[in-house]
This record gives C-alpha cells, structure tokens and sequence, in this order.
C-alpha cells in the first residue's frame, strides 16, 4: 500500500491547475450558506462536473466551516461508474492526489474494514472513478489534518453498506460523505417531481431508493439504515438539476445535498 492514487478527472469534472481550482472551490463555498444547529455527522453530495453539481455540493460541504480541527477521518461512499464490482471496493492506494496535493488514505480503518466479507481490495475500481475524487477538492479546502478511507460500491445490499459505515463510526472526529447524483436524463418537470420524491425518502430516513432515483442508491441506502438506527436528522440544503445550472432542461441530471446532524 505504498501507491499514490493519481487523479482521474482533473481538467474534467474540476480543472487541473491548482490556482484555478483553489479559486472556484472557494467562490462555490463563498455562494453557500454555512447556518446549521449542529455539526454534520454525514454528509449527501453529488458528483457531477462542478459546473453542474459544484454550488449543490458545496452547499453541504459549507456546513464543514469550523470543524477543520475536529474532523480527521472522512469515510467516502460512493457508487461504481466503470468497473463492476462486488460489494465494497477499498483502494490498494496510500494516498489520493488532486491538483491542491495529496490526501493520505487510513490504513487502520482500511485494515478494519477489510475484516468483513464484502469488503475487498480493488486498484482498478478506483483507478478512473470520479464520484469520490470530486469530493476531495472541497474536503482539502475546509479539513486540516485528515485523512479518507474511500469505499466503492458496487453490487451490495443497504444492510452490507451500512454494515462498513456502523464499523468505521467513530465520533466526532469522524464524518461520513455519501456521493451520488439524483435522477438521470428525464426532461426538466418529470426529473423534479421524481427527485422531490427521492427526496422525501431520504428525510424520512427510508432506505427504499433505487438506482433510477440515484445512481449512488446502494451507499445512499446504507447510511438510511444507520442514521435511522443512530436517530440522526437529516434536512435538505439543496434540490436542483443540470437544468438549473449549466444544461439545457430536454435530459436532465438531478442533484442534492443533505446533511445528517445527531440529535444530541
């Protein structure tokens, strides 16, 4: 475990120099109101280019400010786009790099982890993922000292999911970020009345969702099944989609963001 992950998607998804991406990383959390009761225990983001997706995303990740001493471990869950695989895919990689430097993987909680049965080692499902390497620029902007375990997720059930969250739970110091998008490719009313209800799942704590609502169903429903268990309370910080952002409104791609604070 001695590899740097390198990254896949810059000059994609976010852009490539550091300078610029520094720059829009702080312009998109400027945007974002920070107001919340509580610290998040949890995070829902998406994935999409930060043209797209950026403002959604950031929206949560602002809920962050003040917290970079506290947090030091950020479990990352997002779902499989190119490689298929079985249950949970953990990297061989001890760090991931993005053009604001490189974030050290936990390889204790990774040795944990890799304890239950479906949970296993995968370069390749991480090698040209984005929906956990967009999250990462934000993190870098807002934490200190951190460092990830990043989980892919492939073909599990809520209840394996929740499974790997529930052990590498922690406490404060630990913050969990869940990565999916909402409804693909529908026009622009038929995707909000769709998202609205994937919506309302989730802030009833109801791990029901499939993957036409979102494509990162699976680790979605996994943190459902805990933050019900552990009384966690979710509220919606974000519902909008490519329409509203940087497409056209024909086929649109859904996105959220949701924060999960503990009750006490």
């Amino acid at each position: 475990m001695d590899a740097l992950r390198p990254a896949a998607v810059a000059g994609m998804f976010y852009p490539g120099s550091p300078a610029s991406l520094a720059g829009d990383v702080r312009r998109l959390l400027a945007k974002a109101s920070c107001t919340g009761a509580r610290p998040p225990k949890a995070l829902v983001v998406p994935h999409a280019g930060y043209v797209y997706s950026g403002g959604v995303a950031a929206a949560a990740y602002a809920r962050l400010a003040g917290q970079a001493q506290a947090i030091r471990r950020v479990v990352l869950l997002g779902p499989a786009h190119r490689v298929a695989v079985r249950g949970l895919a953990v990297p061989d990689a001890a760090a991931f790099a993005t053009p604001l430097g490189a974030v050290e993987v936990d390889r204790d909680a990774i040795r944990a982890v890799l304890a239950l049965p479906q949970v296993r080692i995968s370069a390749a499902a991480h090698a040209a993922e984005h929906s956990l390497e967009v999250q990462l620029p934000f993190l870098q902007a807002l934490l200190d000292d951190f460092r990830i375990v990043p989980l892919v997720v492939g073909a599990a059930s809520a209840d394996e999911v929740a499974a790997a969250i529930d052990l590498l739970w922690g406490g404060p110091e630990t913050l969990v970020v869940i990565s999916t998008d909402l409804s693909h490719y529908h026009a622009y009313d038929t995707a909000r009345a769709i998202d609205r209800g994937s919506a309302e799942r989730i802030l009833a704590l109801d791990p029901v969702l499939d993957h036409e609502q979102a494509c990162g169903a699976t680790p979605l429903n996994g943190l459902l099944v805990c933050a019900r268990r552990r009384g966690l309370v979710p509220e919606l910080l974000d519902l909008r989609n490519s329409g509203d952002t940087a497409g056209d409104r024909a086929r649109v791609v859904g996105y959220a963001s949701f924060a999960f604070a503990e009750a006490h």
